[in-house]
C-alpha cells in the first residue's frame, strides 16, 4: 500500500469524537490546542476489511449474548505462527478486556497479599499501579542505560529476587517505554533465574507486532523451545497492532493447566469471561486481512522515527533518542539540556513552551526523570510540529 495514499485515506481528524488522545487535553494538560503525542493509540483508521466486517455485523442488527467462533481463535493462532513462529493451541487461550486487566488478574491468581513482584524500570506505569493497588510489594530492577541503549542488570535482578522472596516477575516485551526488543539470550537468562527461584512470569507482549529494528520478537513462551512456558502467562492483543483498543478484547495464553484452572475460577468469580462481540468480529478480520495495512503503518512509524533522530542530531545533538527496536513510542532524554528537573518544571517546558502533550518519563519510574515519551503512530506533520516545538523551546530557554 502506498504511504502517501494511506496517509490521505486513513488519517481522519479525531477531534470531537470522544477521543481520549485529543479530546481530554484541556482536562488533562490544561490546554486543548497542544500537539497530542501521549497515550499509545494510533491516529490511523483500522484496516478497511475490519470496517467492512463490522458493517455486516451492524446491518444484521442483533447484538445479543455472543461467544467467539472457532474461526476467531484460528485467526489468532495462524497470525502467531505466521508472524512469530509460535504454536498456540486453542485450549490455552483465555479472555481479558484489556492487557492491563489481564495483569491485575494474573497478579491476583499467582500471588497473595504482601507478596513481592519484580519489574524492570522504567516501565509502563500500570505495572506499578497493579502491584500497589492489589497490596503486593513492588520490587524495582532498574534497567541500565548506556548512551541510550537499555540492558538488564541480571545480577541485581537475581539479588532482588532472593532478598525479597519474589513470587512474580512482570516482563514488558517489547519494552514500553524504552523500545527494546529483547533477544532470546536475554530472555533465557531472565527465565533461568526465575526458574531457579520458583518465580512465575507474566509477559506483556501487547506491542509484539510493532517491530521497527533488526531484532525479531521472541514470544516468551517459545524461549528455549518452550522450556519455561509452564511458568508463563502471556498477555497480548490486536489493539496496538490494528488500533482496536476500544474493542476491549485481549488474549491471555496459559499453557499450564493448573494455572488455567486458577484463572478460570477467578474470572468466574467476577463474572467477566466473555468479550465484546464487535471486538471478536474486528479482530478476526484484522488478523486475516490486515497484514498489508500493518506493513504500511510500520513504514510510516519508521519514517517518523528517522525524522526524529535526524532532525535532533542536526539541531539538538545533546538530546538522546533511544534506539527504537519495538513499539511506536520514541523515548527522548532531555536531561543534558534541562537537568533532572521535577515534573512541574518539565510540564512547564513541554506544555507551555513546546506546546506538546506527552507521557512524562517520571510516570514510568525515577529512571525516567528528564525523559519524555512521544507517540509516533500519527501523521508525519504532527511529529514534525512536535520536534520543532522541542527545538524552539530548548533554543529559547
Amino acid at each position: 500500500m502506498n504511504k502517501e495514499e494511506f496517509l490521505k485515506d486513513y488519517c481522519p481528524d479525531r477531534h470531537g469524537t470522544s477521543c481520549y488522545k485529543w479530546d481530554i487535553l484541556e482536562e488533562k494538560y490544561g490546554s486543548a490546542d497542544l500537539i497530542s503525542m501521549w497515550v499509545a493509540d494510533m491516529d490511523f483508521k483500522s484496516p478497511k476489511e475490519v470496517v467492512e466486517a463490522l458493517h455486516k455485523m451492524v446491518e444484521f442488527g442483533v447484538f445479543g449474548y455472543t461467544f467467539p467462533k472457532d474461526s476467531f481463535y484460528q485467526s489468532f493462532i495462524d497470525w502467531e505462527k505466521r508472524r512469530h513462529n509460535w504454536e498456540v493451541k486453542k485450549d490455552w487461550i483465555r479472555f481479558a478486556p484489556g492487557v492491563v486487566s489481564g495483569i491485575f488478574w494474573g497478579i491476583s491468581i499467582l500471588t497473595e497479599k504482601d507478596d513481592a513482584v519484580i519489574i524492570n524500570m522504567p516501565v509502563y506505569y500500570p505495572f506499578h499501579n497493579a502491584i500497589k493497588n492489589l497490596g503486593r510489594k513492588l520490587i524495582s530492577n532498574e534497567l541500565v542505560n548506556t548512551n541510550g541503549v537499555y540492558t538488564i542488570d541480571f545480577e541485581d535482578f537475581e539479588k532482588k529476587i532472593v532478598e525479597n522472596n519474589v513470587k512474580l516477575y512482570i516482563l514488558c516485551s517489547p519494552h514500553n517505554p524504552v523500545g527494546r526488543v529483547w533477544k532470546e539470550e536475554e530472555l533465557t537468562r531472565l527465565f533461568e533465574i526465575c526458574e531457579k527461584h520458583n518465580v512465575k512470569i507474566i509477559s506483556d507482549e501487547i506491542h509484539h507486532d510493532i517491530i521497527i529494528g533488526e531484532n525479531a520478537h521472541v514470544p516468551s513462551a517459545s524461549v528455549a523451545n518452550g522450556k519455561f512456558s509452564e511458568s508463563i502467562i502471556t498477555l497480548t492483543s490486536a489493539s496496538k497492532t490494528f488500533n482496536l483498543a476500544g474493542m476491549k478484547n485481549s488474549f491471555v495464553i496459559i499453557e499450564n493447566e493448573e494455572i488455567r484452572k486458577k484463572f478460570d475460577s477467578f474470572v468466574e468469580s467476577i463474572n467477566d469471561d466473555t468479550g465484546n462481540m464487535l471486538g471478536y468480529c474486528a479482530i478476526e478480520a484484522a488478523y486475516n486481512n490486515g497484514e498489508e495495512w500493518l506493513e504500511t503503518v510500520l513504514d510510516i512509524i519508521k519514517d517518523n522515527y528517522k525524522y526524529v533522530v535526524e532532525k535532533l542530531e542536526k539541531e539538538l545533538p545533546k538530546v538522546k533518542v533511544t534506539p527504537l527496536e519495538g513499539t511506536y513510542l520514541a523515548w527522548l532524554d532531555l536531561s543534558e539540556h534541562l537537568g533532572k528537573v521535577g515534573e512541574a518544571e518539565m510540564k512547564e517546558f513541554i506544555e507551555t513552551k513546546a506546546r506538546l502533550a506527552v507521557d512524562y518519563g517520571e510516570w514510568f519510574g525515577d529512571g525516567g526523570r528528564g525523559f519524555i515519551r512521544l507517540n509516533l503512530a500519527t501523521k508525519p506533520e504532527f511529529v514534525e510540529k512536535a520536534i520543532n516545538g522541542i527545538i524552539f523551546a530548548l533554543n529559547n530557554q
